[in-house]
């Protein structure tokens, strides 16, 4: 298949794109649009025409992305969203930053912890600012893509999100800021005598990479022994006496008298949390407006 011209795809068709992606079949996106299932069809068509890339691969079980038609939904996602901002950009040009300068959703996706501690003092201060905004809040497993990869999927306007300190983790064409650095610490119920000679606990999320390379380097830390869901459970089972963890301070918030915490010095790990959103949503008042209200949040 070969680009017959510049691809300009219209709002529809990013509609149909979209909800083809997200129902996984034309005919389920045809019954959310309204729209009948040929028509659906014809504008896929139209769209891998313009694109010169197959973007679906249909099947018996419906319609699933190619990459290139992942990628071509999540722009789709992002360009729609500015479409969706735009009278709200506009307004708030006009009204020259008041009180009700901003309106309209904003959407925020982060992992539990920040979730927890970083983002409700910062979307208090917000809304009493500007209370025609309205946060959409998606807590996300800092696995995988995580947090970040919701913005570059165009799920979010801006995620909370753990950053490697190079760069590397965050999705290609993203813009990121530091928040946070928080140690880690050793955590162990409290008064235990020798608390690195119990098991580990650990969760699927603690994954960052400059944490595994300083454990390996620990011959007295042993391999987990139980995986637990999040990192409440570990701190729950820490308490109960069942092994001691590794967690950083956004995790400790919830600590009660049954844990025990102590510091790994300072050549201990360190987490960077950050902001995480695209070029298009970095420029929008309402991401610029969170984005402050976060950098003013007392770790």
């Amino acid at each position: 298949m070969t680009a017959a011209g510049p691809a300009e795809l219209a709002p529809r068709e990013l509609r149909i794109l979209v909800a083809v992606a997200e129902t996984g079949g034309f005919s389920a996106a045809a019954v959310r649009l309204g729209l009948t299932q040929s028509a659906v069809s014809h504008s896929v068509r139209g769209s891998e025409a313009k694109l010169g890339l197959v973007l679906f691969d249909r099947g018996r079980a419906g319609a699933s992305p190619t990459a290139a038609g992942a990628r071509a939904v999540a722009l789709a996602r992002r360009i729609l969203r500015l479409y969706e901002t735009l009278g709200s950009e506009v307004r708030a040009a006009a009204a020259g930053g008041g009180r009700d300068a901003l309106q309209g959703v904003l959407r925020v996706a982060a992992f539990r912890s920040a979730a927890l501690h970083l983002l409700p003092p910062a979307l208090d201060r917000l809304t009493a600012r500007y209370p025609g905004i309205r946060p959409e809040v998606r807590v996300v497993r800092e696995i995988g893509a995580g947090a970040a990869g919701e913005v570059a999927a165009g799920r979010a306007d801006l995620a909370v999100a753990t950053l490697d300190a190079d760069g590397s983790g965050l999705p290609p064409g993203l813009l990121s800021g530091v928040l946070v650095e928080e140690a880690y610490a050793l955590v162990h119920p409290a008064g235990h005598a020798d608390p690195r000679s119990l098991p580990l606990l650990d969760w699927d999320e603690n994954c960052g990479s400059y944490t595994r390379a300083w454990w390996r380097a620990q011959d007295w830390i042993p391999c987990a022994t139980v995986k637990a869901e999040d990192d409440g459970m570990v701190l729950t089972m820490v308490g109960r006496g069942h092994g001691m963890a590794i967690m950083p301070e956004l995790s400790l918030r919830e600590a009660d008298d049954s844990v025990g915490i102590t510091g790994l010095g300072p050549s201990g790990p360190v987490r960077r949390v950050g902001y995480v959103t695209a070029p298009e949503s970095a420029a929008t008042a309402a991401v610029k407006a969170l984005i402050r209200e976060l950098r003013s949040v007392k770790a």
